[in-house]
């Protein structure tokens, strides 16, 4: 992937942030979902295929990364 379409890429965070800049965000890219830090934009990127983004938010949804 080319640096510069994440660098340009529409990046958004969730409508349920905070604003206190501990939170990822995402961008929709040609078949892959990007995340990365608030904190650190031009740091590392994790590229994730839509699918496995969307079970990921599903699980996180439903509480399923709840401690205890």
């Amino acid at each position: 992937m080319v640096r510069m379409e994440l660098v340009n890429a529409g990046w958004r965070t969730s409508s349920y942030s905070g604003g206190n800049g501990e939170c990822v965000e995402v961008a929709a890219l040609d078949g892959v979902v990007a995340v990365r830090d608030s904190k650190d934009p031009t740091g590392p990127v994790l590229l994730v295929a839509p699918g496995a983004f969307a079970a990921f938010v599903r699980a996180a949804a439903h509480g399923e990364f709840e401690r205890g």
